[in-house]
């Protein structure tokens, strides 16, 4: 009898979602800040663990950070969740909706962590493309909600690969459409500076997603958070693991966001203004051309294969995504924005590759 017999088939047909083991000096692949936390935001979380018990539990609600966040994105405390990154709140959302045949709605391409998280659950995975010039096809999605009415429709804003942003008018319609859930993820929603938290008072489906691991330069410590209804947040909770977040993950997300205008501001400020310059430069090589993005990362398209991209950038020391298995992304590769001295060195190998 084999050892797998009791695995689901759609999960023994998955493919596990995984990151290739290359390093870089020259690290473009996963939409970090390029920029460490500013020394001020590690040495008070510092200070402030010198005297936390190790040997004690942290919250059990993280109410001091839930508060914090409250202020921070204008929302009320007792409808957030903090999460050990935005990946937990996601799969917490999709294990209280989707059981065996129940429908999730994603458009695609798009992060592929919600479409693997719903098979494992048993969920009908329906999908969207992107629309030619890859922004949201709503008319497309509002006739999908309507003959369907999915449990859970996610829209990832800036979507991840390709930087689009969905308008509020365009979300209210799909809102009002939907008797599930709308869930946003807004894990850049810094760097487009727009947000549908301002929604949330009005629509009880609609389910915000956020993260630490870009504009706030936490990714290490993996701290993400959820908006919505309390009503929903105390039925979403119930799938969270208590304890899920660690102190000292819950300290440095404190002080970041109370430095946040100060100290993390003008490195999103920084980013954008690189993703800006970076777009010009790779538009001025023959051979790619570069999708306008209101993320920290764009995607690019390539005469070369992808695959032959990337190979002859990491032999330069530079590392890239290669996302052409994707749907509809055959020829593109994508890119994070990095600091200066590094999107000059990617945009001189580049030259050099294609010429």
């Amino acid at each position: 009898m084999s050892k797998l017999n009791s695995i689901k088939n759609s999960v023994l047909a998955l493919r596990p979602y995984t990151l290739a083991p290359d390093r870089a000096s020259v690290k473009l692949n996963q939409n970090e800040n390029p920029w460490n936390a500013p020394a001020e935001i590690r040495q008070e979380t510092l200070n402030r663990m010198k005297h936390r018990a190790w040997s004690r539990y942290p919250d059990f609600t993280p109410q001091r950070l839930h508060e914090r966040l409250a202020e921070f994105s204008q929302w009320q405390p007792d409808g957030i969740i903090a999460g050990n990154g935005s990946n937990e709140l996601i799969q917490a959302v999709l294990m209280v909706t989707i059981g065996e045949g129940k429908r999730v709605l994603i458009t695609e391409p798009t992060f592929a962590l919600y479409r693997q998280i719903s098979t494992v659950l048993g969920g009908k995975v329906a999908t969207v493309p992107l629309a030619g010039d890859f922004q949201f096809d709503v008319a497309a999605l509002l006739e999908e909600i309507n003959k369907t009415q999915p449990e859970v429709t996610i829209i990832c804003s800036p979507n991840n690969p390709t930087g689009s942003v969905i308008r509020d008018d365009q979300l209210v319609g799909l809102l009002r459409a939907a008797r599930g859930l709308i869930v946003v993820d807004e894990a850049y929603h810094e760097f487009a500076n727009h947000s549908a938290v301002s929604l949330l008072g009005d629509h009880q489906n609609l389910v915000v997603l956020r993260t630490f691991s870009k504009a706030m330069a936490l990714a290490a410590l993996r701290v993400g958070y959820l908006l919505a209804s309390p009503e929903l947040v105390g039925e979403i909770a119930k799938a969270v693991l208590p304890y899920n977040l660690n102190a000292f993950s819950q300290t440095a997300a404190e002080v970041a966001i109370e430095m946040f205008e100060s100290k993390l501001k003008p490195l999103v400020e920084a980013i954008c203004a690189e993703r800006d310059r970076l777009f010009v430069e790779l538009a001025s090589i023959p051979g790619v051309v570069p999708l306008n993005s209101q993320a920290n990362f764009m995607l690019v398209h390539s005469n070369l294969e992808p695959g032959q991209i990337f190979a002859r950038l990491l032999k330069r020391d530079i590392l890239i995504r290669d996302v052409s298995s994707y749907p509809m992304l055959k020829e593109y590769f994508r890119v994070s924005v990095g600091t200066c001295e590094e999107n000059d060195l990617l945009v001189g190998a580049l030259r050099e590759i294609l010429k």
